[in-house]
Formats: structure tokens, sequence, C-alpha cells
């Protein structure tokens, strides 16, 4: 048995699947076994290496053939539809939600339908409608708009592909107090997101400036330099400085050779 990788959308989130004795190479299709049902999905590791994994994998069924991928086409067509049908009954039955995108499962045994809201949503009615019209088991997602950032993508402040969308995994609790520790201005415009909220990379710096700062003495704190004491007046962490007042004057002092 060996253990491959596979992901459902362009840059998604990597899932593990179990390979018996199935031929494959990075970039094939893949009719694997999900907990919604049978998908097709594309492989991005055909040997995968990971001692965390500590549960039980679903199988790959088989390698897709042309008509396995004719059909997935026809899925995601459908779904379209099926979203733009869903918008419109949103709308007209004035539901407070937002709708995000539409997925069948190959087999189209399941529909789900991501959203945002800023409520709790009674869409019970919603989902009568859509079971009676499409035959087929309805799920309704609530997806935070971190979420809706990363399926719809976007450009960030720094001119690049918001972070959401270029890094696979799940994004962990980003704080107000990463913002003050990289000395980042707190202006809603410098430290939010297309989304709104935080920006994910305040978290992927965050360790450094921590690491970095646990090696610089804190403003406030007296220390001594070239025989005289003085006070640290602030802290350029990035590069390793602080500057010092002695005697009314400043001077910087350099700590990246200690």
């Amino acid at each position: 048995m060996s253990v491959i990788s596979v992901i459902f959308k362009k840059d998604g989130k990597e899932y593990y699947f179990e390979n018996n004795d199935i031929e494959l190479n990075k970039d094939d299709y893949v009719i694997v076994e999900t907990e919604k049902g049978i998908q097709l999905g594309t492989v991005v590791k055909e040997t995968v290496t990971d001692d965390n994994i500590d549960y039980e994998l679903k199988p790959v069924i088989r390698k897709a053939t042309k008509k396995d991928y004719n059909t997935y086409l026809d899925n995601l067509k459908d779904a379209t539809i099926v979203c733009e049908d869903t918008k419109k009954k949103v709308i007209k039955d004035n539901i407070p939600m937002r709708i995000v995108d539409a997925n069948f499962t190959f087999d189209k045994k399941q529909l789900t339908i991501n959203f945002v809201a800023d409520e709790r949503v009674d869409f019970r009615e919603l989902v009568k409608y859509l079971a009676s019209k499409y035959k087929t088991h309805i799920e309704l997602h609530q997806i935070g708009v971190r979420d809706k950032a990363r399926e719809i993508g976007g450009i960030g402040l720094c001119g690049l592909t918001i972070c959401c969308k270029r890094f696979k995994g799940d994004i962990k609790g980003i704080s107000i107090n990463m913002a003050k520790n990289q000395n980042i201005s707190l202006n809603p415009s410098n430290i939010n997101g297309a989304c709104g909220r935080l920006l994910c990379c305040l978290q992927y710096e965050d360790e450094t400036y921590t690491q970095i700062r646990e090696e610089l003495p804190k403003v406030g704190d007296e220390i001594k330099v070239e025989k005289e004491k003085g006070i640290v007046k602030s802290i350029d962490v990035i590069n390793k400085k602080v500057t010092v007042t002695i005697n009314d004057e400043d001077k910087v002092v350099d700590y990246s050779d200690k």
C-alpha cells in the first residue's frame, strides 16, 4: 500500500488517499472515495511519507478515464447553472445570504452550496426547493469571509496573489498583537486584507519577529554602550538594531553580531 495526495480544486488543500497498486503519476486524474461521496481529483504527489497520518484513509478507486473527465466537466457546467439559479432564488425570497459557489460530487449524489452570511440563516425552504428541482442530497455550507477570499482569489497589498489562495493548509488564529509585534501601523488599510480581516501574512512572519525580539533589549531597558549607560528608545527588529539615548543623545547599537 502507498499513500498519494490529491487536490479537487486548483491550488486547493491536499487530501491523502490509499493507493493499492495503481500506477499513478503527478497530474494524473483519479476517482477517489471521500466522506462526501465519489470525487474526481488531481494527483499532487504520487508517494507521500507522513508520520502524522494517524487516521484511516479512503481508497483510490481507479485512474480516471477520458469519459470520467468529460463527466467531471459536465458536472462543473451543471454546478454553475445551479449556482446562478440559487442566487436568483435567494434574491427573490429575500434570504440574507450570499452564494459563493456550488459543487456536485462526481456521481451527483450530493450537491454542496457554499455561502456567506452575517448571521444564522433559516434555509430550510431553500433546501426543499433545491432538492425537489435537482433530485439529489443538498448540503448548504456556511463559510467565513477568509474562505470566500480563498475561493475567489485576488491581489493583496503586496501586489501578489492573496496568501489564502497561494498557500495550502488551514489558516490559524491571527490577532492584532501580531501587527503590534511587527511594529505595523494599526490603520485598517495597512493590516486588513481583501476579505476585511487581518492579513494572513501577519501570521507567517510573527514567529520570526518574536524570536528576534527575544535577542534584543526592550524599550525602556537600561543597557551599557561603550562603558556608558543609556535607555533604549526604539527597536528595529528586522535589522537587529536599537536606538539608545545616552546623555540626551541618540546612538544606534547593532545587535546583529551579538
